[in-house]
């Protein structure tokens, strides 16, 4: 463990400033959207550069994870510029950073990435609940020892458990996801006895609440860490993308929620007694990052990396007739999502297809398309699943996906989806009630969805687009990405009724490349793709769907 060592006076005021889900928001430009970006490291970096100066060597800077996975930056140093240091790791050394938290999303990328940023990263890289499987210890650092000014600190590492519903065991082979509140109680029992720390952060990639839960564990730990656990001072905690700033059973709990917008800061005053450093005072801050002045150093430090990724991302690789929108695919039938589906049928021949809209609200112009456009039209390096589902099941999945996605209607001035107030900071919800990334519909087969009927009895399919009946006795080869064919989103679970264990067996086949690999692909072959709608599904009735989905549309999209 690393130690630093300082004099001790008898009062010593820490400040400990975190990042969480930064997805690649390294710099002030959307390599994907094409256009600047408010949230940005470059403006993190001359925060910090300011704390500093104010705190000096009292400053400790944490990042949570997620932060290998979300713009094309990331992407072309993981998967393409294989040879050149991993641009997460070079941007967090540059910053000076003290601690690396493990992300769900770090993982997705494979053991080839991961392991190759940890090696590259300059501060250890925590994770006190991911196991190595030979060893039975943890697969990196469980904790960081930090001593300033005598007082001793250590920041506990964790990760949502919930890693193996999502990727497949080739993604994090070797490793296990212990639960996260028996595994904090061990670990702050050996920081208080053993480290003998004065201060214990946690610093958590495991949401508030909710998410998936199991006999074995709870995907988001973090308000259960807070409530059962006594010896935690700091949790700062990320994955859920929601502001937060509450102390909770004398734990100070702080979430900026994500994309380099916000970063958490907590101060701390400490006084020495006789019987060692107490905690006098804790406060906590979200602050706002997107007015500050871009780092003009950070960005001269890292001009030959976005120039190399600029030219990726720029690469024309076809052409578009039509503009086609994110948006348009929750409320029906959209060329925007179809064009996966229709990727997935023609790539794996099976049966039905199941696709969500990965991005909120995003357009793709007609004209010429760029390599960028593809990380719009696939957000994720998902790759692509076919199982073997009976109809029964097929429809059991869309049930359950309708209903987290579109209202009961008991008259025809009620709300068609099922809205929520906004969340500051909640990019991943934008208005819903729900997940978007979770809104599946299907493709190969004709359906309606009633929004006059009760959850479970929405869905009333037809039968295939080309004319076969639909039979929910039948078995059917059913196509999807790797994150909802692993058990993401627990359709296949909790709606289509598959136990999770036995989901491996269903699993026919797995592609080589991700996703957007194979779009990519299809645009280059084809050369001019005409985006077009299969309207082979819709909302019913009539008469109610179709005044509530433009209410609806305008209320989410002001258009």
């Amino acid at each position: 463990m690393t130690t630093l060592m300082a004099k001790s006076p008898k009062s010593v005021t820490l400040r400990i400033v975190e990042t969480t889900d930064v997805h690649g928001a390294f710099f002030p430009y959307d390599f994907t959207e094409r256009r600047p970006m408010t949230g940005t490291m470059a403006r993190v970096s001359s925060y910090v550069k300011r704390q500093r100066q104010e705190m000096g060597d009292r400053l400790i800077l944490v990042d949570n994870g997620d932060i290998l996975q979300g713009q094309p930056t990331c992407y072309y140093t993981n998967f393409v510029a294989t040879d050149k240091p991993n641009i997460a790791a070079e941007v967090l050394n540059y910053m000076k950073y003290d601690a690396e938290a493990f992300g769900n999303h770090d993982v997705e990328v494979g053991h080839q990435v991961y392991d190759k940023w940890i090696k590259e990263l300059a501060c250890p890289t925590l994770g006190a609940n991911i196991i190595d499987l030979k060893s039975q210890k943890p697969y990196v650092e469980p904790y960081l020892m930090i001593e300033r000014e005598g007082v001793r600190i250590a920041v506990l590492g964790m990760l949502t458990p919930a890693i193996p519903n999502w990727l497949h065991q080739n993604l994090w082979s070797g490793m296990r996801f212990d639960e996260i509140l028996e595994s904090t109680r061990r670990w702050v029992k050996i920081l208080r006895e053993q480290e003998k720390a004065d201060l214990i952060v946690g610093l958590y990639h495991s949401g508030w609440e909710g998410g998936i839960v199991t006999p074995e564990y709870h995907e988001d730990a973090s308000r259960m860490v807070a409530e059962q656990i006594d010896g935690m001072d700091i949790l700062l905690f990320g994955h859920d993308h929601r502001e937060f700033n509450q102390t909770v059973n004398g734990t100070l709990c702080l979430n900026p929620a994500a994309n380099a917008k916000k970063v958490a800061q907590a101060t701390i005053t400490l006084e020495k007694t006789k019987k060692g450093w107490t905690v006098t005072r804790k406060d906590g801050e979200l602050i706002d990052v997107t007015k500050e002045a871009i780092d003009e150093d950070f960005m001269q430090h890292f001009q030959p990396q976005t120039d190399a990724i600029k030219a990726f991302v720029e690469r024309k690789i076809g052409n578009f007739s039509e503009t086609m929108f994110s948006r348009d695919a929750f409320f029906g039938s959209a060329a925007f999502v179809d064009l996966i589906h229709e990727l997935q049928l023609e790539h794996t021949k099976a049966d039905v297809s199941f696709t969500a809209p990965l991005i909120y609200n995003s357009q793709i112009n007609a004209g010429p398309v760029y390599q960028s456009d593809m990380f719009k039209l696939y957000r994720f390096e998902n790759g692509i699943y076919v199982l073997r589902m009976t109809g029964k099941e097929i429809r059991g999945h869309l049930e359950l996906s309708y209903d987290q996605w579109v209202n009961t209607m008991q008259s025809a001035d009620d709300h068609i989806m099922l809205l929520a107030p906004k969340v500051p900071g909640d990019n991943q919800r934008e208005g819903f009630k729900n997940f978007t990334f979770n809104f599946d519909s299907a493709a190969g087969i004709d359906y309606v969805v009633d929004v006059t009927k009760p959850d479970g009895q929405k869905v009333q399919i037809l039968q295939f687009s080309d004319g076969r009946p639909f039979d929910e006795n039948a078995w059917y080869r059913v196509v999807m990405n790797s994150y909802r064919g692993n058990g993401g989103g627990e359709l296949l679970v909790r709606g289509a009724g598959i136990p999770w264990d036995s989901i491996p067996q269903r699993i026919e086949y797995m592609s080589e490349r991700d996703q957007r690999h194979y779009l990519t692909e299809k645009i280059e072959r084809e050369g001019t793709i005409t985006p077009r709608a299969l309207n082979n599904w819709r909302f019913v009735p009539d008469a109610w769907a179709k005044p509530a989905i433009e209410r609806d549309r305008k209320a989410l999209f002001g258009k």
